[in-house]
């Protein structure tokens, strides 16, 4: 984890625990201080520890807060914070702009900035007539060794793999998560890393968020992507709302309420739509043209609660399969 440490001292601070990529959340960070004076002390998660790491010091330090606003990735660890009491309920100014599914009913959490989970492939080494088109397609014997996924335990690949309990079933994403095992599937250390394994040519496809594959696809002409389960009566895209929380009682909680104002607003969303393609939630809000519309995706229907529950249930079934 990286921390900003500057103006350690000053009593105009805020402190964010973020999971989201360094890369683009600090530059909106920096914009933040230079309009406000406000100096913004952030920690960061690794690539390895995805969303795992600041959310668990986040419940450690819960009886010594350190921390007044958490950034996360994704709604689930927000969830997660909610139920052991961490969070506050706050109504920015902005959050009626956001749409209901995208916000906790009492606010303890609101979205912003979508990313996607998405199939990301090498056109050398696999034409796009052959590609699956659904998730649960990986178990083909066709695709035996040619593709990869992020480690389950950390990351947005928590996330996906929660939802597919969830949406599935207990035993039928089980069942699907043993059969990728018996297909060979390549566990990789992380998004980034899929990404590479499948640029480098090292696997066919591979499973990544939209962020990732729209770098992948600025820096090689080889690398094509393709939203899954599209097709009438599949089970849809996973759609990952950035996510904030005012941490209950902290130090700055006013100082943390004008970042979370700042953060909920179409130039915040106009910025991570044009630095790493993350879809605006925010109506209107200006986008390059090689940003997707969530208009046009058919999303998988979850219950963040109900899925927030299931992540923290499969965590020992995830272990075991990720270390056997």
């Amino acid at each position: 984890m990286v921390i900003l440490t500057g103006c350690r001292n000053s009593p105009d601070k805020v402190v964010v625990y973020c999971t989201v990529d360094q890369v683009f959340s600090e530059p909106v960070l920096r914009d933040f201080e230079e309009k406000t004076g406000i100096s913004v002390r952030a920690v960061f998660d690794t690539e390895e520890t995805k969303s795992t790491g600041v959310m668990n010091r986040l419940i450690a330090e819960k009886e010594n807060l350190q921390c007044d606003l958490f950034w996360s990735g994704d709604p689930l660890r927000n969830v997660v914070l909610q139920s052991r009491g961490i969070t506050a309920s706050y109504r920015s100014g902005q959050t009626a702009l956001i749409p209901a599914y995208f916000k906790e009913k009492e606010n303890h959490w609101i979205g912003f900035s979508a990313r996607a989970r998405v199939l990301i492939y090498n056109k050398t080494m696999i034409p796009p007539g052959a590609l699956p088109h659904s998730i649960l397609d990986f178990t083909l014997p066709r695709y035996k060794g040619q593709f990869a996924i992020a480690n389950p335990l950390f990351g947005t690949t928590t996330f996906h793999v929660a939802a597919l309990f969830s949406v599935l079933g207990y035993e039928t994403a089980e069942q699907w998560m043993e059969e990728l095992k018996n297909n060979q599937v390549i566990v990789a250390a992380s998004n980034g890393d899929v990404k590479k394994s499948v640029m480098n040519g090292e696997v066919a496809f591979g499973l990544t968020d939209t962020d990732d594959a729209f770098e992948a696809k600025k820096e090689s002409n080889d690398v094509g992507t393709l939203f899954l389960d599209q097709q009438q009566g599949g089970i849809g895209t996973l759609i990952m709302p950035n996510a904030l929380s005012l941490i209950k009682d902290s130090p700055n909680s006013e100082n943390g309420k004008k970042l979370m104002d700042y953060l909920l607003s179409r130039e915040t969303e106009a910025k991570l739509a044009a630095s790493c393609a993350q879809m605006p939630l925010i109506k209107g809000t200006e986008v390059p043209a090689t940003v997707p519309s969530l208009d046009h995706i058919i999303p998988m229907k979850i219950d963040y609660r109900k899925t927030a529950v299931q992540l923290e249930k499969i965590q020992p079934w995830l272990k075991k399969w990720v270390e056997e």
